[in-house]
């Protein structure tokens, strides 16, 4: 069953499995819904229009360095940012 709390609706796993369809209609209406395990918090679904998509970073690294070639991959210099496990 799901039940309203404060803004956010909330559902547990078995609602997921067995009443999607009211879940779906809830994000398509824009509401977040907290997702339960055993009382236990495990997730936040959001619709898709709340979501930010991720900027362009190739055009932000070509705005930045225009034509020059870095020395580094991006992947070495996250990792090197990173540090040692």
């Amino acid at each position: 069953m799901i039940l309203t709390i404060s803004h956010m609706r909330k559902a547990n796993v078995s609602d997921l499995r067995y009443r999607f369809q009211r879940i779906e209609a809830c994000l398509n209406q824009g509401e977040e819904i907290a997702i339960y395990k055993r009382q236990k918090l495990i997730g936040v679904l959001m619709p898709v229009s709340q979501i930010e998509p991720y900027p362009d970073f190739a055009e932000l690294r070509r705005r930045i360095f225009g034509s020059r070639k870095a020395r580094k991959t991006g992947t070495e210099l996250v990792s090197e940012a990173r540090g040692p496990f």
